[in-house]
């Protein structure tokens, strides 16, 4: 069943008054158990927020395989809304790790700021454990806030798994202290991480801001 923006306008409009995003996803469930097509949809989702989520997400859904559900993410790089690529970490979170490794340095070098966002946060799931050697590499100093907070994110995350590899990273790395303090306090605001771990981190705030 191929729907135009016109059909999932009504789709939309039938949905309560105020309709919040618990009603949206079972919009979505249903879309999906139509096995509705949506590809119409893909011309309008930078100017409508609600149909940026029914496409991505009726797609995504519809897609067995992880490849093919990276490979539509790769062809779909629209992401105006800088939290939307959270909602995606989990469709991709089995891909193989040099394989998602491959895509992220080319999102890390786009012009985009909320792709660059995307080649970070892609690893903040089960794809990421254990990796921290070849991801904390990829950190820069860039100067888009969302980037730096996607960054800060991840570090955060790799840190759950491999504080000492981390720490010994963020003591002789090059980012700003703008990079770095923001690091520290997202490990320090992670509840899977140790109370000891984050006063060692925290210990690093004047070698840091020294650099």
């Amino acid at each position: 069943m191929k729907l135009t923006k016109a059909d999932v306008r009504r789709e939309l409009d039938a949905l309560p008054a105020g309709y919040k995003t618990a009603d949206l996803d079972r919009l979505i469930v249903k879309l999906v158990r139509e096995k509705a097509d949506v590809s119409a949809l893909r011309e309008h989702v930078l100017a409508e927020q609600d149909l940026h989520r029914i496409y991505y997400y009726v797609n995504l859904k519809q897609i067995r395989d992880v490849q093919s559900r990276m490979a539509f993410i790769h062809e779909n790089l629209m992401f105006s809304d800088w939290w939307h690529t959270d909602q995606l970490i989990s469709f991709v979170a089995d891909l193989p790790f040099d394989q998602a490794l491959s895509y992220a340095k080319g999102y890390l070098r786009d012009a985009d700021p909320f792709i660059r966002r995307w080649g970070y946060v892609l690893f903040i799931s089960r794809l990421g454990r254990g990796h921290a050697a070849e991801l904390l590499p990829l950190m820069k100093n860039d100067g888009e806030y969302y980037v730096q907070m996607a960054e800060a994110w991840l570090i955060a995350e790799l840190a759950v798994c491999e504080p000492d590899q981390v720490h010994a990273w963020m003591a002789d790395n090059d980012l700003r202290y703008n990079m770095n303090g923001k690091a520290i306090q997202k490990i320090c605001d992670s509840y899977r991480i140790s109370d000891a771990w984050k006063e060692s981190f925290k210990q690093l705030r004047p070698r840091c801001r020294g650099r």
